[in-house]
């Protein structure tokens, strides 16, 4: 499904109030088919709305993106602001869901990024397809950062809350691959699962320059309320994880990564996304 939009790229502010913009090349996300990944606060947001689905079964694709990225950036440059402009993409979807594969607009995007880059763009997804794009990632050199999600170390946990997710380890190696040729990479755990922060740790050094650790807590805008109000506490308590939803649960695995991988390459919440 597509539809024409009236913007490519949207002003932001609160939790991303690190960058300028975010850009969204689909409404709508595959990757938690039939019932939706049940912490992704996006589905509780107006944006869902938009198509009479439930949240999960349905992806809009904003066709005209690519031409009005382009009028927008050139826009940009020619008011000699796009060397100070910083982009999230995505804030609302994943930029390499399914729908990409054939779509191809968050590699568009990259192209155009490449021809007119800004001071920083992250790249946030949780999707292995990113491999694909590793060319334009190196043309776009230090100007990107390429941020994996992988919200715990324990592959039961994620079959359990993100069954269409990729696998743990799958998605370790992709980080692997984008820093061995020289991509700055991330891993996001966010927000984090239930997990072994020894474990954890030792598995996401040398696969990532920096981490950054965010909870429902202290990530959902709200103190954890939002996250209450999607089912999440039940949910947990449901699968014997009660002792993981309380304010200050990372503190373990925080502890744990800064000792493997040193404090200053360990993140935290806002202030981490912010971090440029």
């Amino acid at each position: 499904m597509g539809q024409e939009t009236r913007r490519a790229l949207t002003r932001t502010g609160g939790f991303l109030k690190g960058f300028a913009f975010s850009i969204n090349p689909y409404i709508g996300c595959a990757f938690g088919a039939s019932r939706g990944c049940p912490f992704c606060y996006v589905r509780a947001l107006p944006v869902a709305s938009v198509h009479s689905g439930r949240w999960g079964n349905w992806v809009i694709a904003k066709t005209n993106l690519p031409e009005l990225l382009e009028k927008e950036l050139r826009q940009l440059a020619h008011k000699g602001r796009l060397a100070d402009t910083t982009i999230f993409m995505s804030s609302a979807t994943d930029p390499y869901q399914g729908y990409e594969r054939t779509m191809k607009l968050s590699r568009s995007a990259l192209e155009l990024f490449a021809r007119f880059p800004p001071r920083r763009l992250l790249v946030q997804t949780r999707s292995p397809m990113i491999e694909r794009d590793i060319d334009l990632l190196q043309q776009l050199g230090r100007t990107v950062i390429a941020s994996i999600t992988i919200e715990t170390d324990d592959d039961s946990v994620r079959r359990a809350i993100t069954p269409t997710s990729a696998s743990v380890a799958r998605r370790i190696l992709t980080a692997q691959r984008l820093r061995a040729v020289g991509i700055y990479t991330q891993i996001a755990i966010a927000p984090m699962l239930p997990n072994r922060p020894d474990r954890f740790a030792a598995m996401v050094d040398g696969s990532a320059d920096r981490v950054i650790v965010d909870t429902y807590f202290d990530g959902d805008g709200s103190k954890g309320r939002r996250t209450r109000v999607l089912g999440i506490e039940e949910l947990y308590s449901r699968l014997g994880y009660q002792g993981w939803f309380r304010p200050g649960a990372q503190a373990k695995l925080v502890a744990a990564l800064s000792k493997r991988l040193g404090a200053e390459r360990v993140l935290f919440s806002q202030q981490g996304f912010s971090a440029l």
